[in-house]
């Protein structure tokens, strides 16, 4: 049984996602063990300690180096004993110290279809404007292993959802949480605990 670690910054609706899919038996081989927090303020702590989740909280005002807080939450994940680490809303780019201790073993989800509006400054609503303003067709998100670079690292797992003539940022990051993040991410994690996602390169292939 594999421990996952969540790393968390704010409501947590990712993280929701994972608790329900775990207690619906859709997680193979896994179990969320702890929930690591940026900040005191995020909800996403509330979800895990009602869900019996243990939770831990690394301020990321109180490291303004970010090689220092990279090295704290380092320190925590191996106290953890983490064999999959997932961003779930994390809006932080930890450095290498972690990567390179923890390679493709991180997972982030990005809502959109990487490798378009990716990258840094495109996240939450930015990336569903920028979709809109030039006109997409399709939206979704991507399931990816996470390093040191923004948005980087090989891709797992892609949704996509049509774009609605009369969407609205808000309406459409509503759809791609509900219609594809909640549904992915989840499923990519499964694959994950159960060994059936092998990295050649920037490119994986999931085993049958």
């Amino acid at each position: 049984m594999k421990n996952i670690v969540v790393l968390v910054s704010g409501g947590g609706t990712n993280l929701q996602a994972l608790i329900d899919a775990e207690k619906r038996g859709e997680i193979k081989n896994g179990k969320i063990t702890c929930v690591i927090a940026s900040n005191f303020e995020a909800y996403a702590l509330t979800r895990a300690k009602e869900n019996g989740i243990a939770t831990r909280v690394i301020p990321k005002k109180e490291y303004p180096d970010r090689g220092d807080y990279s090295r704290e939450i380092l320190k925590a994940l191996n106290e953890e004993k983490a064999d999959l680490i997932v961003y779930a809303g994390f809006m932080i780019i930890l450095d290498e110290t972690v990567s390179s201790a923890y390679p493709n073993q991180i997972m982030n989800v990005h809502p959109a279809l990487i490798p378009s509006f990716c990258g840094p400054g495109y996240y939450g609503l930015k990336v569903h404007e920028a979709a809109l303003e030039k006109g997409v067709k399709l939206a979704g998100a991507t399931v990816h292993f996470a390093n040191e670079i923004c948005d980087g690292g090989p891709i797992i797992l892609q949704g996509a959802i049509d774009v609605l003539d009369d969407d609205t940022p808000e309406t459409l990051q509503k759809r791609v949480m509900e219609q594809v993040e909640w549904k992915l991410l989840p499923k990519a994690v499964s694959l994950f605990c159960e060994d059936r996602i092998v990295v050649e390169g920037n490119k994986t292939k999931i085993l049958k």
